[in-house]
C-alpha cells in the first residue's frame, strides 16, 4: 500500500509526486493513457523525421517556477532551447513587433512604430523587475499567499499604489492605448492575453498580458530540448530515482471514501489501489467533483457552484512537416520561436468577439509555433517542424466564414478549418502552403480523447478570467488544494494559480498533503518545507 495515489501523470501530478517522494513518501501514480506526461508530450507522427509536440510547447512560466527549479531536472537529462527571439508579431504592411529577451531590442523594434514607445516598454518593464520577486512567490505558492502578498502590496506603494494596481486590472486595450503611441506595445501585450481566453476588453487581461510579455523578456519562451516530452522523461525519471512509480493504461474512476475519508482509488479494471495517506488527483475540476467523488460525500454548495464553473475556450491545432523555413513577408518573424497572427488590435476583438457570439471564427488569431527555429533537434537542416494553434467556442452556433462549418468537428469541418489557419498564416507568410509536406489536424474531440483533462480542447483547465481566479478558483471559497474530502487533494491546473507548465498546483498539493500528515512535533520540519516553498531550494 502506497502512502500516497496520485491520479493523472501529467506534469502537475508528476510534481506532486516528486515532492512526496523527497519526503519519504511511498507514491504511485496512476495514469490513464499509454504514456505519462498529460499536455506534455511530444511524437513523430506527421513525419518520422520531424518531432512534433502534441499539446504545449513554449514555458516561460516553467523557466520562472522555483517548483521546477528546485527538483533540479538537469540533472535528470532536461536540457532547454531557446529560438533567437522570443516572440514577434507582424502585420501585413509588413512591420512586425519583436519581443527579444534583449530588452534594447524589444525597444528598438518597438521604437519602430513610434518612437517614444521603446522607453514605455522599459518603464513596464522596470515596474516588472521591481515587483518579480514577489509577485512570483505569490503566483507560485498556495492562497492566499499571506507574506509574498505582503511583501507586494509595499513594492506596489512604490511603484505607484492604487494607480499601478489599476493598470494590471485594465482591459489590455485600454492598458495598451494608455502606455504605448504606436501599434507594436498593444499588440505584445493583447496577443499575450489571448494565450488564455481573455478578449482584448475582458477586466484583468491587461495585467495578465503584461505578465506574459515580462515573463518572455526575462526568461524567454524556451522549450526541452528534443520535445517537449523531454521535461516528462525527468520528472519521470527522477521520480523512479526515489523510489516511485508510474503505472500507465490505468484510468481512474472513483476515488474510495470511507469514514469520511479518501483512502485509495479504484480504477476501470475494477483494481483497487489503496492509499495509506492521501490521494492526489490531478484532474480537471468537473472530473473530479462530477465523476471521481460521490456526490454524498460533498457539500451540496459545492455542487451548485460546479454548474457555474467555466471552461476556458475550446481549441484547434494543426501540426506540419515544413519543406523549408516559413516565408514571412516581416523578416524579423523568422527569428521569432512563437509568432502571433492577427493583423492589428480590432482584428483581434473582432476574433473575440465572434468567440462570445459562438461562431467559428472567419479570421482565427493564430499562435504559431516555429519549433526547430527554437530547437534544430526537431527536424532535417533547412526544414521547419511547426504548429498553429486557435481558440473557438465550445457550443457552436453558426461559421462567421462561408463555409458552414458546423462544429460537430467531422473529417470535413476539420479539413475546412485547418485550411482556414492555413490562409491567415499565408496572409503574412505568402507561399507558405507550398512548403507543407504533411499535416496532421487536433481538432477539440481528438485533444480531449489524448488528455481527458484538455475537456472540449480547453488548455487552462478553466477560464482566466477574474471571476474564476485567486478565491475563485476553481469554485467561490475553494482557493487551496484541500478538498472537502479529507485525505484528496486537488492537484491540477484547476487549482490555483491556473494553467501553463509550471508545478505549482502539484506542489501546492503536496506540501498540503504532507502538512496534514506531519506530527504536531514536527513543527521544524514544516518551517523547512514553507522555506523551501519561497527560494525552490533544499536548506
Amino acid at each position: 500500500m502506497p502512502d500516497a495515489v496520485v491520479i493523472g501523470a501529467g506534469p502537475n501530478g508528476l510534481v506532486a509526486a516528486n515532492l512526496l517522494a523527497d519526503a519519504g513518501w511511498s507514491v504511485e501514480v496512476l495514469e490513464e493513457q499509454p504514456e505519462p506526461g498529460g499536455a506534455v508530450r511530444h511524437d513523430q507522427g506527421v513525419d518520422p523525421a520531424f518531432v512534433n509536440d502534441l499539446f504545449s510547447s513554449f514555458y516561460p512560466l516553467a523557466a520562472a517556477s522555483p517548483v521546477l527549479a528546485g527538483l533540479r531536472l538537469q540533472d535528470h537529462g532536461l536540457r532547454w532551447s531557446h529560438a533567437p527571439s522570443v516572440l514577434a508579431h507582424p502585420l501585413t504592411d509588413g512591420s512586425c513587433a519583436v519581443l527579444d529577451r534583449d530588452l534594447d531590442a524589444t525597444a528598438a523594434s518597438l521604437d519602430a512604430f513610434d518612437p517614444a514607445d521603446g522607453d514605455a516598454w522599459r518603464r513596464l518593464h522596470e515596474v516588472w523587475e521591481g515587483l518579480r520577486p514577489d509577485l512570483l512567490d505569490a503566483l507560485f505558492t498556495p492562497f492566499p499567499p499571506v507574506r509574498a502578498t505582503a511583501r507586494l502590496a509595499l513594492k506596489l506603494r512604490a511603484a505607484g499604489g492604487l494607480r499601478m494596481a489599476r493598470s494590471l486590472v485594465l482591459p489590455v486595450r485600454r492598458l495598451g492605448e494608455e502606455e504605448f503611441r504606436g501599434q507594436g506595445g498593444r499588440l505584445l501585450l493583447a496577443g499575450n492575453a489571448l494565450h488564455a481566453d481573455l478578449a482584448p476588453e475582458s477586466s484583468g487581461s491587461g495585467g495578465f498580458g503584461w505578465l506574459m510579455a515580462m515573463l518572455g523578456q526575462t526568461y524567454g519562451f524556451p522549450v526541452p530540448a528534443g520535445g517537449s516530452g523531454a521535461l516528462t522523461s525527468a520528472l519521470v525519471r527522477r521520480l523512479e530515482s526515489r523510489g516511485g512509480r508510474v503505472r500507465c493504461g490505468q484510468r481512474v474512476t472513483r476515488v474510495v471514501v470511507r469514514g469520511g475519508r479518501a483512502v485509495g482509488v479504484r480504477t476501470a479494471a475494477g483494481d483497487a489501489v489503496r492509499a495509506r495517506r492521501a490521494v492526489l488527483a490531478d484532474v480537471s475540476v468537473p472530473a473530479l467533483y462530477g465523476e471521481l467523488v460521490e456526490p454524498e460525500h460533498l457539500p451540496a454548495q459545492l455542487l451548485e457552484d460546479l454548474r457555474r464553473f467555466q471552461w476556458d475556450f475550446a481549441t484547434f491545432k494543426v501540426d506540419w512537416a515544413l519543406d523549408g523555413r516559413v516565408p514571412w513577408q516581416a523578416e524579423q518573424a523568422s527569428r521569432a520561436g512563437t509568432v502571433h497572427l492577427s493583423d492589428g488590435m480590432d482584428e483581434l476583438t473582432r476574433f473575440a468577439a465572434q468567440i462570445a457570439m459562438r461562431q467559428v471564427p472567419d479570421r482565427p488569431f493564430t499562435i504559431f509555433g516555429q519549433m526547430t527555429t527554437s530547437d534544430a533537434t526537431r527536424s532535417p537542416q533547412g526544414t521547419e517542424s511547426a504548429w498553429a494553434y486557435t481558440h473557438i467556442p465550445h457550443d457552436i452556433r453558426s461559421d462567421a466564414g462561408d463555409e458552414g462549418i458546423t462544429g460537430d468537428w467531422s473529417a470535413k469541418d476539420q479539413e475546412l478549418f485547418a485550411d482556414r489557419v492555413e490562409r491567415q498564416v499565408e496572409r503574412f507568410a505568402p507561399g507558405f502552403r507550398d512548403l507543407i509536406r504533411v499535416r496532421r489536424v487536433l481538432a477539440p474531440p481528438t485533444l480531449e480523447a489524448m488528455d481527458g483533462n484538455l475537456a472540449g480542447g480547453a488548455i487552462n483547465g478553466g477560464t482566466t478570467a477574474m471571476h474564476q481566479q485567486l478565491v475563485f478558483r476553481p469554485l467561490p471559497g475553494t482557493g487551496r488544494p484541500e478538498t472537502p474530502v479529507p485525505g484528496l487533494f486537488l492537484a491540477s491546473s484547476g487549482a490555483h494559480p491556473g494553467g501553463g507548465v509550471h508545478g505549482a498546483p502539484g506542489s501546492n498539493a503536496a506540501r498540503a498533503a504532507l502538512r496534514r500528515n506531519l506530527p504536531p512535533g514536527l513543527a521544524g520540519a514544516q518551517r523547512l518545507l514553507a522555506r523551501r516553498d519561497r527560494t525552490g531550494t533544499r536548506r
